[in-house]
């Protein structure tokens, strides 16, 4: 069988370079289009192509593959002005240049486009969108490009909470169980839908060679919510320590995401700004998984313990914690 052929961008980020190592450990010929002058390094037998973000040099960089992954995307800002030009506009010149290559395209989305979901009613696919965030407006607005402006064959992905091996978002969880801290800062009864980044990138392997996938918007995610008291109760059990948790009162996370919208403005990135908080305080953010299920046979596999054990292994080998 003919090898295929896939270009992502996003490569040298988390979810990417993952998505990159699961393309190759199923055969594919994968491409990774970069920033002009990058640095930073790609998995072993990663081809390497320039490209600034813009339609005419995306689609010489991807002439010739069979797919387009976009996964690259601003996920944390200050600003909602860059949010939509690095993830809207950004996602326009991909749609252009999968036009005008024939490539099919897979859009790495967000669970945070849809908005909240409770277990009793979690998100769905062809619900009314209603995005809490800048950040999920602005995937909701990448979204509906592709549906309105692509011309090849093209699948949408929701991932939700993505953690494992070279996440930062989690690390700082991580680093407070090591010290035996356990912070609650949402309601410890809230759920949430997470997936393990190695599940996340099978599901893009998956929809990337699936007929079924065309047309289709899917979440991904495990089929188990978890609530923060879980999160923090397994991460407590993974570093030996007694589990004694500290609900943080409101008001000091109120100032403190506050602070965080300062921080943005001084150039500096903070643990927690009033988007992080407004989020935090949903009533949830549990979706659907069953459609993937059903149409790609997909399901996220790896349990809560299991995934949080394998990360902490590879922090501490990188000496994050």
């Amino acid at each position: 069988m003919k090898s295929r052929s896939v270009s992502l961008t996003g490569a040298t980020g988390f979810l990417g370079w993952h998505i990159a190592t699961t393309f190759q450990r199923a055969g594919w010929t994968v491409r990774a289009i970069v920033r002009p002058g990058n640095t930073k390094p790609l998995p072993e037998g990663v081809e390497s192509r320039e490209s600034a973000l813009h339609a005419a040099a995306l689609a010489a960089a991807i002439a010739g593959t069979d797919v387009l992954v976009h996964a690259a995307a601003l996920t944390r800002s200050g600003s909602e002005d860059v949010l939509r030009a690095i993830n809207v506009d950004g996602t326009r010149a991909v749609i252009d240049a999968a036009n005008d290559t024939g490539s099919r395209l897979v859009l790495i989305s967000s669970q945070a486009a849809n908005g909240p979901g409770t277990p009793l009613v979690p998100s769905r696919e062809d619900d009314t969108p209603h995005p809490l965030t800048p950040y999920g407006r602005s995937k909701l607005a990448a979204e509906t490009h592709v549906r309105a402006d692509a011309r090849v064959p093209w699948t949408i992905l929701r991932p939700s909470a993505i953690y494992g091996p070279r996440d930062r978002g989690f690390l700082q969880l991580f680093r407070l169980a090591a010290r035996g801290r356990f912070l609650l800062v949402a309601p410890p009864d809230t759920a949430f839908t997470l997936i393990h980044v190695d599940d996340a990138a099978r599901a893009v392997v998956m929809a990337a060679g699936n007929p079924r996938a065309i047309g289709e918007t899917f979440f991904i995610g495990h089929p188990e919510p978890q609530s923060p008291d879980a999160i923090l109760r397994q991460l407590a059990s993974a570093f030996g320590h007694p589990y004694r948790p500290r609900r943080v009162p409101p008001f000091a996370l109120r100032a403190i995401a506050v602070a965080g919208d300062v921080a943005w403005r001084l150039g500096i990135e903070p643990m927690l700004d009033r988007s992080r908080l407004m989020e935090l305080h949903a009533e949830g953010f549990v979706c659907a998984v069953d459609r993937a299920s059903d149409r790609l046979g997909f399901t996220a596999e790896t349990p809560l313990p299991v995934g949080l054990e394998s990360t902490l292994r590879w922090y501490r080998r990188q000496g994050w914690v």
